[in-house]
């Protein structure tokens, strides 16, 4: 076996040093004598390996035995040898492969291992739940230190809003009074009807020490107080959460996404503005509709207010990007803040691809500090770190989407790609935000710890390198309580199910038509669809290379049952204006190609991208009235919101098997799972439904049913705005209790900020292009 693999490896080292072991093993598989390879340790060894790193005679593997952990072995082919690896000698045996530039004396490594606690899960299936794990772990140390529920009374008396006492006021110096107060307010709550307002009582507790924010009536002033005796005496997870979930901890919310064109209306399908947009937008609804609720029921007249902070555009391009403040629609306190790019010669006019300190317009604005920071993509994780550490406010890390994942090798190659991508700076600001923030939310498990066979968004953190420039040993641990997954929803006033026929938006059925079926060929819609009667199979996206409609429509093109069954319609690209961004133009050119060898004329529509969410939201139920389907047919996504559209619209879904789609649709139950990398299967896998429903419509009817089901269940943005404010309030109450071990941490980070970040920052605008500016 080894003298094969020597051969093999061999063969393999004259194409590239870095190989995807899954690629060595089809290899090996597709030689038949050797097909018992795959079935021994050697097999097992290389499907469990993330990189196979060829220097003849030696092979190194990185091996991922079990999501999270790691382990690295080297192979001798000529010796048959094996040793093992430690992660400095695996990553400097890959920089050997490379043209080191620097100092090959000394190299810049990174290391947060020392700062990370070695309190923490250590199954891979507990990855993703850091609130459940950080709560059992602080409710059991309260439970044997009478220490650690002192600071829980502590963190009470520091509630304050702009000067006023929540909670808590100075009072109640110790923990026996604070029980003896506490048993005092139940025996008289008990005796008042529960709907009594707190008003009525507020000043007999207040001259006790119980201020405002235990509750609105006597009922729920009652259950906090006797939640909080019960966590004094007997200190559990459970209560704890809830407890921490609902004090008076979330009144401002800083919300960070500087990147892109960041509009209500007429910017989805810019350069770097898609679904992120959404999900900021349909985030923000909720959680001021959750943080009201929240203040009432605890009894307070605060107004909450949240603040998107993005950029500032003067030359706009139709649309309300250079307006300073614009209000959401559907709140009643939430704004866009968009601050201006500024340099030495003035603010940046246009859009760029990837903001100074906006620490003063956001006091300015709230009239208060925020208490609460997140921050989306790198750019934005960057300036929620640098204002959290400023105002001492909590901090939540969102990444949508990590830049080091879509691009294989990204790291070890980073200077052939430095001038067109900046992956120097951002790779360090994303290390930078994962260590900095106080918990980090994903949409799903993949998004962190990848699946059985392959590393997830954070997990690729865990150690790389990027030659001459810094080692990473240790930059994220996938363990960390900071992991949470929370998962948003869809806008339920624009996606609901196809038969809320009371709700249906039926007037712009006759413009949706017109999209679908008019005979008029322009840059809007190209060819028609000649037998309305067929069901449509429908998708909606950007035209970029990972979206993969370009191959949708090839694996349609090639079946001919399914062209006999269905009609297929793509939403992306836009054929009105000229696309500056090279990918696109690229899988537009595809497009036409397919187009017109395989004379899809007849039997499929290419709409341009559609802008307006509430007409898009009618569309997917028009498709569902067809008895259609709904394909995702993405190489890789991150999660899939136009899965989670199209579900809670009841159409029937086939989405990738790659990334976030995989968790939210239960194969052959509340929809089905494609590979986007074998068109021919995923193109018979849509024969078989349709087929399957022309037997027997109620198959359709059924998958249709569970897909409304499973997102109610699991999928909403009112789950979702409940997890985020508790996580605040425990994440809030975990950054209090461990201030003295974050400041080592903190100094670290600091460090590689002075050392190395401000250096890349500055290079990469000495070297950048001249951008129009406006003379102040």
């Amino acid at each position: 076996m080894c003298c094969f693999f020597a051969g093999t490896c061999r063969i393999r080292c004259e194409e590239k040093g870095f190989v995807k072991p899954l690629d060595l093993l089809n290899h090996l598989i597709s030689i038949s004598e050797h097909e018992e390879l795959i079935k021994d340790a050697f097999g097992e060894l290389l499907i469990s390996s993330q990189e196979a790193v060829f220097s003849v005679p030696r092979v190194a593997l990185s091996v991922r035995p079990r999501p999270g952990v790691f382990e690295y072995v080297c192979l001798n082919v000529e010796a048959l040898t094996v040793e093992e690896f430690s992660v400095n000698e695996y990553l400097e045996f890959k920089e050997n492969l490379t043209d080191k530039c620097g100092n090959d004396n000394f190299v810049f490594e990174v290391d947060f291992k020392p700062f990370s606690s070695d309190d923490h899960p250590t199954l891979s299936a507990s990855i993703g739940n850091g609130m459940q794990f950080l709560t059992q772990r602080i409710s059991s140390k309260m439970f044997y230190d009478k220490k650690s529920v002192q600071q829980l009374v502590d963190f009470l008396q520091c509630m304050s809003y702009k000067g006023k006492k929540m909670m808590l006021n100075n009072k109640i110096q110790s923990l026996n009074a604070l029980q003896y107060v506490l048993r005092m307010a139940v025996n008289h709550l008990s005796l008042l009807p529960l709907d009594t307002p707190c008003s009525e009582f507020q000043h007999k507790f207040q001259a006790v020490g119980l201020e405002r924010g235990w509750g609105d009536t006597a009922e729920r002033v009652l259950e906090m107080i006797q939640m909080l005796l019960v966590l004094l005496e007997a200190p559990d997870a459970c209560s704890l959460e809830k407890f921490l979930g609902r004090i008076p901890l979330v009144f401002n919310v800083v919300i960070l996404s500087p990147h892109g064109y960041f509009a209500q209306e007429n910017v989805l399908g810019y350069p770097d503005t898609g679904g992120q947009v959404v999900y900021i937008l349909d985030q923000v609804v909720a959680l001021e509709r959750e943080m009201l609720k929240r203040i009432k029921e605890q009894g307070l007249d605060i107004i909450p207010q949240i603040l998107i902070v993005t950029r500032l555009l003067p030359d706009a391009v139709g649309t309300t990007c250079n307006q300073r403040l614009e209000k959401v629609y559907g709140t009643e306190h939430s704004h866009i803040l968009r601050v201006p790019f500024r340099t030495r010669k003035g603010i940046v006019r246009k859009w760029i691809s990837r903001f100074e300190d906006a620490a003063k317009e956001i006091v300015e604005e709230l009239q208060a500090k925020p208490d609460l920071i997140i921050g989306n993509y790198s750019d934005g994780n960057l300036v929620a770190s640098l204002l959290s550490r400023k105002f001492g406010a909590t901090q939540c890390t969102i990444a949508h989407a990590l830049e080091k994942t879509k691009y294989p090798n990204s790291d070890i190659n980073w200077r052939k790609l430095e001038e067109k991508y900046h992956f120097s700076s951002q790779f360090t600001a994303d290390l930078l935000a994962m260590n900095h923030t106080d918990f980090i939310i994903t949409s799903t498990f993949q998004e962190i710890a990848g699946s059985k066979y392959s590393e997830g968004q954070y997990e690729c953190h865990t150690a790389f390198t990027m030659p001459g420039l810094y080692r990473v040993v240790h930059g994220i641990d996938v363990f960390d309580p900071k992991f949470n997954i929370v998962s948003p929803g869809a806008d339920m006033s624009l996606y609901f199910p196809y038969t809320e026929k009371e709700k249906r938006l039926t007037s712009l059925h006759p413009q949706i038509e017109d999209l679908l079926f008019s005979s008029i060929e322009n840059e809007e819609h190209l060819c028609v669809l000649k037998d309305r009667k067929k069901p449509i199979v429908f998708t909606m996206a950007r035209m970029d290379n990972v979206k993969n409609l370009t191959g949708l429509v090839e694996w349609y093109a090639k079946n001919a049952s399914l062209r006999e069954l269905v009609n297929l319609v793509v939403v992306g690209g836009d054929r009105r204006k000229a696309s500056k961004d090279l990918e696109e133009q690229a899988q537009l050119k595809t497009m036409y190609i397919l187009i017109e060898t395989y004379k899809l004329n007849g039997q499929f529509r290419w709409i341009s991208s559609q802008m307006n969410r509430v007409r898009n939201g009618e569309l997917y139920r028009y498709i569902a009235d067809t008895r259609g389907a709904f394909v995702q047919p993405a190489f890789y996504e991150a999660f899939g919101l136009t899965v989670v559209e199209s579900m809670t619209s009841g159409l029937p879904t086939f989405a990738t098997v790659n990334g976030g789609p995989a968790e939210i649709i239960v194969h052959g139950k509340s929809g089905f799972h494609i590979d986007p990398y074998n068109g021919d299967q995923a193109a018979a896998l849509l024969v078989s439904f349709f087929e399957k429903c022309k037997e027997d419509p109620s198959y359709w009817d059924t998958i249709s049913t569970a897909a409304i089901k499973r997102i109610h269940e699991k999928y909403t943005w009112q789950i979702y705005s409940e997890r985020l404010l508790t996580m605040a309030g425990v994440y809030g109450f975990s950054k209090y209790i461990c201030k003295p071990d974050h400041l080592a941490k903190s100094r670290y980070l600091e460090m590689f900020w002075a050392l190395k970040y401000r250096e890349m920052v500055s290079s990469s605008f000495s070297k950048a292009k001249s951008v129009p500016l406006a003379i102040e």
